[in-house]
């Protein structure tokens, strides 16, 4: 049996942001594998999957999603997730796992591909592209993601604000990953560079509790752990960086 896993990305929320070839991809598979902290909760990626693929073909597989401080039971969940669907590959052919965002983009799925390539090396791995955050932010808001020679740098605040500061003291747009839980750093880097005006930011897109504001009201309260901050450069006139 020929054995396929495609990382199918799924957008950050609007089902109707799935690409044509996501849909096909995610109806050919003989199971959608969709990612959760836990057995039980419907995460993004699994709600917008339901809006195209049959819920008896969705398989919850629990991956350590948040584990960054203890690396022994971090590789231990990543160990158990790949063989769950490298058991579902030897099933079914086909699995398609399915993600926010794109694949290849801060992704789960790196890990997982990089698993079933250890089990399966006889197991074809590919992606499908998805439409990232901060391209649908950027639609959503009237913010420009990059014009002429500028840069685009995206950072994710995970790593720390320093990170994002030294970003931000370069030239071209910012963009800032998983923030909520370091809103006031975020906040705080954006004073000291002088890239409060002009920056965005925006959380839950193309769900009813979307939230987009300007980056000034990043304090206005506690914000969800997938936020993203598009910080633009100043620009002068049409075609100023050309």
């Amino acid at each position: 049996m020929d054995l396929r896993l495609t990382g199918v990305g799924v957008g950050p929320g609007d089902p109707e942001l799935v690409t044509v070839k996501g849909v096909n991809a995610l109806r050919a598979a003989g199971a959608v594998v969709v990612p959760v902290l836990d057995t039980g909760e419907t995460g993004r990626a699994e709600a917008t999957v339901r809006h195209y693929v049959a819920a008896d073909r969705i398989v919850q597989v629990v991956f350590a999603l948040n584990e960054r401080s203890d690396r022994a039971r971090r590789e231990a969940a990543w160990d158990a997730a790949g063989a769950r669907v490298a058991e579902l590959l030897r099933t079914h052919g086909s699995v398609a796992f399915a993600t926010i965002g794109d694949p290849n983009v801060y992704s789960t799925f790196t890990y997982l591909a990089h698993t079933i390539g250890e089990l399966l090396p006889q197991a074809d791995i590919s992606s499908v592209p998805g439409i990232t955050a901060m391209q649908d932010l950027a639609a959503r808001s009237g913010a420009v993601l990059a014009e002429g020679t500028e840069p685009l740098t995206l950072v994710p605040v995970t790593a720390g604000a320093a990170v994002l500061k030294a970003a931000l003291e370069g030239p071209g747009t910012v963009v800032a990953y998983k923030f909520g839980r370091l809103a006031a750093e975020v906040a705080a880097a954006l004073a000291a560079t002088g890239r409060t005006e002009g920056a965005v930011w925006g959380s839950a897109l193309g769900l009813p509790e979307e939230s987009i504001r300007p980056a000034a009201r990043l304090l206005d309260g506690p914000l969800p752990y997938l936020s993203t901050l598009i910080a633009p450069p100043r620009r002068d006139g049409r075609g100023g960086k050309l």
